[in-house]
């Protein structure tokens, strides 16, 4: 029983540790430092380097998780925030006929590849995300860019239907929601 029980205590621990990294929880702006940053969350899907020293670090957790976090490392190489940005506030940032495609990553972060597509007769490639919309129900976020210039022509936010429902006559109360 002894051995069960802390079997089951290392579990909780484990899994804690775990929803402890997705998002960076604990780690204190002004206090962690980069190395802690990618100790506690890993190495980042993208890096930037702005020209003043401040790192922006790309988090994507998706396809799963619904989220990508954005990691801001000032010049003194200490976190200054994390910012969970797969929400419509940072979706809406996005313009159409203006923003390009390296605009949106460093916005949103990278899009799920095996839902990335290009679609020659339109010469259009679309990126997707998978994000919880502001009604708590599971969504995508698609832009559409031109893929010549690489510039954003339009985007748009769907609810993110089962398979089996889309036929349905009442697939709106079928959208899935994010509270699990």
């Amino acid at each position: 029983m002894k051995k069960l029980r802390y079997g089951l205590f290392s579990l909780i621990v484990l899994l804690l540790s775990g929803c402890a990294s997705y998002s960076g929880y604990g780690l204190n702006p002004g206090e962690a430092t980069e190395q802690q940053v990618i100790e506690t969350m890993g190495e980042p899907a993208m890096r930037w380097q702005d020209p003043d020293g401040r790192q922006q670090l790309a988090y994507p957790r998706g396809p799963e998780g619904m989220q990508t976090f954005m990691a801001y490392i000032g010049a003194d190489g200490r976190l200054e925030r994390i910012e969970p940005v797969l929400d419509t506030r940072h979706c809406a940032l996005i313009r159409n006929g203006q923003s390009d495609q390296a605009e949106v990553l460093r916005l949103l972060g990278p899009p799920e590849p095996r839902w990335t597509e290009y679609f020659k007769a339109r010469d259009e490639l679309v990126w997707e995300w998978r994000f919880c919309n502001d009604w708590n129900e599971v969504a995508k976020f698609d832009v559409l860019f031109d893929a010549t210039t690489g510039i954003v022509r339009t985007s748009y936010q769907r609810t993110d239907l089962d398979d089996d429902f889309m036929f349905m006559w009442h697939r709106r109360s079928h959208a899935r929601s994010c509270a699990h």
